[in-house]
């Protein structure tokens, strides 16, 4: 099978979508199929061009931007040169395109490829909500995009509600989670002070994170625990909120004593993994996320997991099973004080986590991955492509 993901982000950069994309696009490949990946996201040593990349031929439509922002002023017209008769990329069996909130070179591109008549995927991977919402809509009376055959798909139920509002109960949007490599997160727990929890979380230190709001919550619950129990939070990550956490930290002596806060800053895979298997539980702040693939390494590592249970998080962390969902920061509070002082309770979620394998390995999500793709050659057949 030939097929194309369009996505206005892939490595270099590091995030969530480039990171999902380039894993799935390898596997893909390494199944045997013919893999292009299209991106306005220049690359180490090529700025625009075609490079093959662990079997996976990439595509880098960029332009000259500020701080190389994945944006391309002529996006129709480059998608188009690809995937058309003649192009580097034509003949697609599937095309999945790859989105956030905001898109401006992968939505075009689904655009583009059902204009074609290609079948085409596309998979939602953050929270449509604000000013997003009323956007889509105005933007589907002007060009009825939910009527183009585009499959539509989002990461988490978290992150499918919304656009399920906005579509209508009239077109399907189904469920195409992101994947771990279970073999990859098996960790080996280190066991430390059994006087200590060790917490964990991984982020970017960013205000949506809530990196702030996280250390004030294990403060508070520090002061809920049995004498003598202590906790240690260890914040992985960096950020533009980094110095301000900082700060906090020292000023409110988070160094020593019953409640420390340790700023391990950014760390390799390898080293986060290790500060996993170095942990007790693991800690998700954020209250917009879509899915949360750190705390899904975190479970398939076997840690509990703390989270909102708004959140992507509860698809695969279900209350006192994986770990504990809160509703709000006080219930967040209380969660992080319970899985602190409760040793039974935790270890019986450590166990069920080590013992059993998420959703959301890739061989199952690949397999969910060809079921959509067979749904879109299904619906191109039948559905009006956009003028």
């Amino acid at each position: 099978m030939r097929i194309v993901h369009i996505s206005d982000c892939y490595p270099p950069r590091l995030g969530g979508i480039e990171t999902q994309v380039r894993a799935l696009a390898v596997r893909q490949a390494a199944a045997g199929h013919e893999v292009h990946v299209l991106t306005a996201t220049p690359g180490d040593e090529l700025r625009r061009g075609t490079e093959t990349l662990d079997g996976v031929v990439v595509h880098r439509a960029t332009a000259s931007m500020p701080a190389d922002i994945p944006v391309h002023p002529r996006v129709n017209h480059v998608v188009r040169g690809l995937l058309a008769d003649g192009g580097a990329a034509a003949g697609a069996d599937a095309v999945h395109v790859h989105g956030g909130v905001v898109s401006p070179f992968a939505y075009p591109g689904a655009r583009v490829a059902r204009q074609l008549g290609l079948p085409t995927v596309a998979t939602i991977h953050g929270v449509w909500g604000g000013f997003f919402s009323p956007a889509a809509r105005f933007a589907d009376l002007v060009t009825g995009w939910t009527r183009w055959g585009v499959v539509l798909t989002a990461v988490s139920d978290a992150a499918a509600v919304p656009i399920r509002r906005i579509v209508g109960p009239g077109v399907p949007v189904g469920i195409v989670p992101n994947g771990i490599d279970v073999e990859a997160w098996r960790i080996p727990h280190v066991a430390g002070d059994p006087d200590e929890v060790r917490l964990v979380a991984v982020m970017r230190l960013a205000p949506r994170k809530r990196s702030m709001p996280l250390v004030r919550m294990v403060e508070e619950a520090s002061g809920l625990l049995p004498h003598g129990r202590r906790v240690r939070l260890t914040i992985v990550g960096d950020g533009p909120v980094a110095a301000q956490v900082r700060r906090h930290v020292d000023r409110h002596g988070l160094t020593y004593g019953a409640c420390v806060v340790d700023l391990a800053g950014r760390l390799a895979p390898e080293q986060v993994r290790a500060t996993l298997g170095a942990s007790d539980a693991f800690i998700a702040p954020a209250k917009l996320e879509s899915f949360g693939i750190a705390a899904l390494e975190a479970r398939t590592a076997g840690l509990p997991v703390l989270a909102y249970a708004s959140t992507g998080i509860a698809t695969f962390v279900r209350q006192e099973q994986e770990g504990l969902l809160a509703a709000d920061d006080r219930a967040m509070t209380a969660a992080i004080a319970r899985i602190a002082g409760d040793d039974g309770l935790r270890r019986r979620i450590a166990e069920h986590n080590r013992t059993t394998e998420p959703d959301q390995s890739w061989p199952k999500v690949l397999a969910t991955v060809e079921a959509a793709y067979a749904d879109a050659r299904a619906r191109s057949a039948t559905a009006t492509p956009p003028g």
